[in-house]
């Protein structure tokens, strides 16, 4: 029997990773925050807005993502869009997730 914690931290640690590709990747058309929370969880990447937004301002500053807002609403959002950079991460990324997706199916599963 495992521990509900203890497999909600590892389960975090496993997601960590993919959540900054799924960004990357669906940021590929511009999105805004709490829309890019909704499109996550929708694909099964439940995320929250302490983890998404420093995210996104890290990704911003690395140079894989841009931004503007846009003020023809009544409330200004900050669109994010996938940088030339980015996409070449997301890239990258998915090659090396696929390779692990390959490794761990071969793996031996208990009965």
């Amino acid at each position: 029997m495992i521990d509900d914690a203890v497999l909600e931290t590892h389960r975090q640690e496993l997601r960590r990773g993919t959540v900054v590709l799924a960004c990357l990747r669906l940021l590929e058309r511009p999105g805004y925050g709490y829309g890019l929370l909704e499109d996550l969880a929708a694909r099964g990447f439940e995320t929250d807005t302490n983890t998404l937004y420093p995210l996104l301002r890290r990704l911003e500053k690395q140079g894989h993502l841009t931004s503007e807002w846009n003020t023809d609403e009544a409330r200004p959002r900050k669109f994010y869009r996938t940088s030339s950079t980015g996409r070449a991460l997301a890239v990258a990324l998915t090659t090396d997730f696929r390779a692990i997706a390959t490794a761990v199916a071969g793996l031996p599963e208990e009965d």
